[in-house]
C-alpha cells in the first residue's frame, strides 16, 4: 500500500467530525465513510484509520486541543470543516488536482468499470473471493452465497453468476476450452492475476474487511 506523504494538520478536523459521528468512535477501514474521505483527500482509508486511532487515545498535544475545542461543539466543528472545504478547494477535485497524478491503484479499485459503470474493482474482488469458496457446480443463481453477495453488493444475481463463470476461464487449474466473449474479461483477468494466485486467507480476510462498505451505506 502507497503511502501518502500529503498530510495536513487540517485534515484532523475532518477525521475527527468523522470519529465523532455517532456510533462515536474509531470507524472500519472501508466503511463507506472513511473510503468517501480518503478519496476526497486521495489518502488511503489504511491511513486514515491509523490517524483516527491517535485520535482516540488524544496521542498529541495538538489533537488534544482540537479535541478540546471541538469535541463538546458538534456545529462549530461542522463551521471549521466547511470553511476547510472552502479553502482548500474540496468539490471540485478536477480544478484542485489538475495536472496531479493521484489515481493510486486503490483509489482506481473503487471507480466504475469503463466496461460496466454498475460494477467496480471492489465489487469483482468481493465476487473472486466468493469464487474460492464455492465450486463450479453450485455457482448458479440459487446458491444462498449467490444470492447474499448479490444483495450487499445490490446487483442481479445473474451479474454475480456472470462473473464466476468468467473467473472459471481465468482459472487455470480448470482449464475450460471453451470461448467466452464478455467486456468484463479483461477486468477479471487483472483481479484474478492480483490475487487469484496469493492466499485464500489473505483474500477473505481483505474481503470481510471491504464488505464494510456495503453494509455502512448512508
Amino acid at each position: 500500500m502507497a503511502r501518502n506523504s500529503k498530510w495536513q494538520d487540517d485534515y484532523w478536523l475532518l477525521l475527527m467530525q468523522l470519529y465523532l459521528r455517532r456510533p462515536v468512535g474509531q470507524k472500519p477501514v472501508y466503511s463507506r465513510e472513511m473510503v468517501e474521505l480518503g478519496l476526497e483527500l486521495h489518502i488511503h482509508p489504511q491511513l486514515l484509520a491509523e490517524k483516527m486511532g491517535k485520535i482516540s487515545v488524544l496521542e498529541t498535544p495538538r489533537i488534544e486541543r482540537i479535541w478540546k475545542t471541538y469535541s463538546e461543539d458538534p456545529r462549530r466543528l461542522s463551521r471549521a470543516v466547511s470553511l476547510l472545504r472552502e479553502m482548500k478547494g474540496f468539490g471540485r477535485a478536477d480544478e484542485f488536482y489538475e495536472g496531479v497524478e493521484t489515481a493510486e491503484t486503490w483509489e482506481k479499485d473503487w471507480q466504475p468499470l469503463p466496461e460496466d459503470s454498475s460494477l467496480t474493482p471492489v465489487m469483482l474482488i468481493l465476487v473472486l473471493d466468493l469464487y474460492f469458496r464455492l465450486t463450479p457446480a453450485t455457482m448458479v443463481v440459487d446458491t444462498p452465497e449467490v444470492q447474499e453477495l448479490a444483495r450487499l453488493i445490490c446487483v442481479k444475481t445473474d451479474v454475480v453468476v456472470e462473473l464466476l463463470d468468467i473467473y472459471q476461464h481465468c482459472d487455470p487449474y480448470l482449464n475450460r476450452r471453451d470461448v467466452i466473449f464478455s467486456s468484463l474479461m479483461v477486468p477479471c483477468q487483472t483481479i484474478w492475476n492480483r490475487y487469484g494466485n496469493s492466499e485464500t486467507n489473505e483474500l477473505a480476510a481483505l474481503a470481510e474487511k471491504l464488505k464494510d462498505y456495503y453494509r455502512n451505506i448512508r
